[in-house]
């Protein structure tokens, strides 16, 4: 994979016209896994004390607005760069393509970590504390109706087993269940869900030295607000304490992905959005 990491060189009177903006670190990294909560207002999951933790030692965002309501489009949006019409949470059967296509295109791997997940391929719309909502890709038909597609999708309790032998894939999904997400709990709930099991996580810096992983919500659940969603990023080549506070979206995350794998776009709104910046070191 082309390294996209610039070297900036500090030796007095050397590149004397180059600005400090013309040097400016490039996202670089060799994972990305996303996590994604449901359901809470940006100030109410930014108060959450594990959530707040986080934000001052990765990047903030403070104007990230999410797509739509309800859930599901956002977690479409998310991976196919648009909401394919999606408007509610009942199973959808898309003829689409994905990110997961850019980059098995790339020879790049791709996987989901579902909590609760009851077996492979599993499509019904629910079972216990499961949601096929929250799985975006199971809304695909290339990923339905290809069974090595649907391999692909897995039980989170793999997660730890692939960090021990080093076989995350370059992307990654988390999708905690209905309880450890705060959909059926709330954000403070899902605050110390995410410590218990993810801070053993970022304390791992062999894992973290080339994962960017990214904290975030599907929607708010204030519908008559502007959609305003809590999001940090956090790795090792991120600038600690660092915002955004330009307005970004899901469709942002996935262009920024794109551009650091070398992938290429969909086509669709991350081909119109702008890549993160100003974050990194």
């Amino acid at each position: 994979m082309k390294n996209l990491t610039l070297v900036c060189l500090f030796v007095s009177g050397l590149f004397p016209m180059l600005g400090h903006s013309a040097l400016a670190a490039q996202p670089s990294f060799k994972r990305v896994m996303i996590v994604i909560f449901e359901n809470a207002k940006y100030t109410d999951a930014l108060k959450q004390t594990y959530f707040g933790k986080i934000a001052t030692q990765g990047a903030l965002f403070t104007q990230f607005i999410a797509e739509a309501h309800p859930s599901q489009p956002n977690y479409v949006a998310l991976v196919s760069g648009s909401t394919q019409g999606v408007r509610s949470d009942s199973p959808v059967n898309l003829d689409a393509n994905h990110i997961g296509n850019l980059l098995e295109q790339k020879n790049l791997s791709w996987k989901v970590y579902a909590e609760d997940l009851p077996n492979n391929c599993f499509l019904s719309a629910t079972k216990g504390r499961y949601a096929r909502k929250h799985v975006p890709f199971y809304s695909f038909t290339n990923v339905q109706n290809d069974a090595s597609e649907c391999a692909k999708i897995v039980n989170a309790t793999d997660l730890s087993k692939d960090i021990s032998t080093h076989s995350v894939p370059a992307f990654s999904l988390y999708i905690p269940n209905l309880d450890n997400d705060g959909h059926d709990t709330g954000a403070k709930y899902a605050s110390e869900w995410f410590e218990t099991a993810f801070s053993p996580i970022f304390s791992n810096s062999d894992f973290m030295k080339d994962t960017l992983v990214i904290a975030t919500f599907d929607e708010s659940d204030d519908y008559f607000s502007t959609n305003q969603i809590y999001t940090v990023f956090l790795g090792a080549n991120v600038i600690p304490g660092s915002t955004v506070s330009t307005v970004t979206t899901h469709y942002s995350i996935l262009r920024t992905i794109e551009d650091v794998f070398e992938i290429g776009t969909l086509g669709l709104n991350d081909s119109s959005t702008s890549a993160i910046s100003g974050i990194w070191q």
